[in-house]
């Protein structure tokens, strides 16, 4: 029974996922899960995740990651990237799905943006992984 149980956990863990968002991913982590949980449920790594955000950028300019983060976004596991472009104020922030490497979106940020997205994270109850 308990082997069941587990391999229903692990199936519906891995199955893919639409997220409340409209998001297609292929892990939904469990709630409330620490960085060690999303980091051991990762298929993809930091360095492959990195060059496939940086392929998807198709602002002329040279592109340079600003910040990287596995993180539990809208019910997908991703690694999240904020990419600079040399003379450019935009920001371009990339999520690839961190179990098959697929990028599931690309938005593109101005600096009152960005400054209103980090006021709204540090709220309380706000923070992501």
């Amino acid at each position: 029974m308990k082997m069941s149980l587990l391999a229903g956990f692990v199936a519906a863990t891995f199955a893919i996922s639409t997220s409340a968002h409209g998001l297609k991913c292929s892990i939904a982590p469990p709630a409330h899960a620490t960085y060690a949980q999303l980091a051991a449920l990762a298929k993809v790594s930091k360095n492959s995740a990195q060059a496939t955000a940086l392929r998807s950028i198709k602002q002329a300019g040279k592109p340079s990651i600003k910040s990287a983060e596995l993180e539990a976004e809208h019910g997908c596991l991703i690694w999240s990237f904020d990419i600079a472009i040399a003379g450019s104020t935009t920001t371009h922030e990339v999520a690839i799905d961190a179990g098959n490497g697929k990028v599931l979106s690309v938005t593109s940020e101005t600096p009152a943006q960005e400054a209103i997205e980090a006021r709204n994270d540090s709220q309380p109850g706000n923070a992501q992984h």
